[in-house]
This record gives C-alpha cells, sequence and structure tokens, in this order.
C-alpha cells in the first residue's frame, strides 16, 4: 500500500525524517546563522583593514576596500610594533594569563572535586574568628604600619590557638551548599568594589607593577568561575571508579589526578579557554596594579585615546594582535570545547 502523498504545505514545514529539517526552517536557521555571522566578522573586517589606514583614511572616510577605496599602508604597524616596542606589555599578557589561568583551573578543580567528593562541616565560629582576625591584620598594616609578615604570622599562631580552644565547643556549621555559594558570591561583587584594598595591600608588599601581583589577582578573581563550572563534571563522574581505585589503594589525589581528571579533560579544557580569555582581556585590575613594567595589552590600548583623540589605527593593530592568539586557540581546542559543554550535561 503506498504512502499518502503530503500536500505542499506539510512538504515545505514538516521534516522528511526525525533528523532533518523542514525546508523551511532549514531557510529560516540558515538566514540566522548568516546575519549573526556578519554580526560577527564585520567589527572583525573592520579593526583589520582600519590597522593599514592612516589618519587621512580614518579622518575622511569610511574606506571599505583596500586597494580599491585607499592604499593600505604598514605605517601603523611600524609604529607600534617597530617602534614602540609593544613586545613586553604582549608578554606580559602572556605570561600573566597563562600563569593565572593554570593556577585557577588547578585549585579551582582541586576545590570542586572536594566539594563533589567531600562532606565538610566548616563551624561558623572558625569563620567568624578568620574575618576578624583578617581585619585586625589589615588595620594593623595599614593603620599602625606593622610589617605584614609579622601581622600575618601572629593571626595564624591566634586562629590556630582558637581552633583547638574555642572552636570546638561550639556547633553551628555551614556545608557543601553554602560553601559554594559563598565562592560563587565572590565573583557577583563588582571587581572595583575590591580594586582599592588589592593596590593597597600590594602596595604595602611592595609588589605594585609586578607580574606576580596580577598573577595573585587574576587567579584569586577567576577561582569561582573554575569551581563553578567543573563542579558539574566531577559530579558526572560515576562513583564506582572512583570507589574501585581506593579499595586498591590509591589515595584521594592519586585518584583525581589519574581518574577524575582524564574523565573531565574535555571539559577543564573549555574552562580553561574561557578564564584565558577573561584574563587575557581583564582591564580594571591591570589598570590600577601595573604602570610601565608589567603593562598589559588592554591598559596599552586604552592608552592609545591620546589628547589628541582616539588614535584608531594604532589601536587597530593592537586589537588584531590582541585577537589572533584567542582565535588561533579556539580554533584548535575546538572539538574539546565541543565536548566540554556536554560534559556533565547529561546524567542518567
Amino acid at each position: 500500500m503506498s504512502a499518502e502523498p503530503r500536500s505542499l504545505a506539510r512538504r515545505l514545514f514538516e521534516p522528511a525524517s526525525i533528523d532533518s529539517q523542514a525546508p523551511v526552517a532549514r531557510v529560516v536557521t540558515y538566514v540566522l546563522l548568516f546575519l549573526w555571522t556578519l554580526v560577527v566578522v564585520i567589527p572583525l573586517y573592520w579593526v583589520f583593514i582600519t590597522s593599514f589606514k592612516g589618519p587621512g583614511e580614518v579622518d575622511n572616510g569610511p574606506f571599505y576596500l583596500p586597494f580599491v577605496d585607499f592604499a593600505p599602508s604598514l605605517q601603523a604597524w611600524d609604529f607600534m610594533l617597530v617602534q614602540n616596542y609593544t613586545l613586553r606589555p604582549y608578554m606580559n599578557s602572556v605570561v600573566v594569563a597563562v600563569a593565572s589561568t593554570l593556577l585557577a583551573v588547578l585549585i579551582g578543580s582541586l576545590a570542586a572535586y572536594a566539594l563533589v567528593r567531600i562532606r565538610f562541616q566548616v563551624k561558623l565560629a572558625a569563620v567568624a574568628i578568620f574575618l576578624i582576625l583578617l581585619t585586625a591584620i589589615i588595620v594593623a598594616v595599614a593603620t599602625f604600619g606593622v610589617r605584614w609578615e609579622i601581622a600575618i604570622v601572629v593571626a595564624a599562631a591566634l586562629f590556630v590557638i582558637a581552633l583547638f580552644t574555642l572552636v570546638g565547643r561550639t556547633k553551628l556549621a555551614v556545608g557543601n551548599s553554602d560553601i559554594e555559594f559563598w565562592i560563587i558570591s565572590n565573583r557577583i561583587m563588582p571587581p572595583i568594589v575590591a580594586v582599592l584594598p588589592i593596590y593597597v595591600m600590594f602596595q604595602q608588599m611592595r609588589l605594585l607593577d609586578t607580574q606576580v601581583a596580577l598573577i595573585a589577582t587574576y587567579t584569586a578573581i577567576n577561582l569561582p568561575i573554575v569551581v563553578w563550572l567543573t563542579r558539574d563534571f566531577f559530579a558526572g563522574i560515576p562513583l564506582d571508579l572512583e570507589e574501585s581505585a581506593q579499595i586498591d589503594g590509591a589515595s584521594k589525589f592519586r585518584v583525581f589526578f589519574t581518574i577524575a581528571l582524564p574523565l573531565v579533560r574535555s571539559g577543564l579544557v573549555a574552562t580553561f579557554l574561557l578564564v584565558l580569555i577573561l584574563a587575557w582581556n581583564e582591564y580594571l585590575l591591570a589598570l590600577f596594579l601595573s604602570n610601565a613594567d608589567a603593562q598589559t595589552m588592554p591598559v596599552l590600548v586604552s592608552a592609545q585615546n591620546t589628547t589628541r583623540g582616539p588614535q584608531w589605527w594604532n589601536m587597530s593593530v593592537l586589537i588584531t594582535v590582541m585577537i589572533a592568539p584567542v582565535i588561533i586557540i579556539s580554533s584548535i581546542l575546538q572539538k574539546h570545547i565541543a565536548r566540554g559543554l556536554l560534559v556533565g550535561a547529561v546524567k542518567g
């Protein structure tokens, strides 16, 4: 018995099979993708061709096509990359972004794994004493001029004494969910709120305008994102695999590095790239914590907005140099990123 032929409307709006799209839906999909491609590509193209323009072409434009609307010039490239010695800010960005991202992913993945596999009960009294001692350190260093090394040692000793004397007598405690909420809430706080205390801290430690200050700060601000993303990755790992390894005598650290991490490597790659982009593009903290020696690329780009107005041709050179490595890394790690976005999304 032959199937009844479908009407024109059904052929246009209904898919022929479960794994295909209807013709109208396919056309709409490709039109939307084409429009989105234009939204993404046109700004990149405009920045790229502007880097080959001079003040005349920028002020008298717009000019769209090199060799047709204007004669491209390498003057801006020569000025920014050769005469202006952009290599130092560029290497600062590379070192700071890569180092802080590696530290954030390592520490954050350890924290996320611990929150998934270990049950914590942190006494509220310990948290309160820690905050009181931290405040005392800040006041002692900033107000009374106490050396920060001495203040930290004294506070650590007092905290240990309190743990063995006062904290054990209290019962109120916070669990894993409370700790997770506290971690992610740190990222909710606007960075501008923490800039001044961080500046004063590194000033007292004589670490302003150093890569160490930027790496430590970037690692701290990106840790909540790593914990938030990798927690679901580790939660999707079957517990039986880890229990079998522990029965064979493997420690928690060995289980983490030899079993858990390899199973979520695609998720870690996606997390690494996201945090790397955030660290690579960080501007506010770098503006306050760096000057000349540790200056990064975002600060150098903003410096092209001079008293004579924005130097768009110079900015375009720096922006092109900045976005090129991110595009290349994303293209190389595309498969891992696609898998990483699905890790932990489906549980069964």
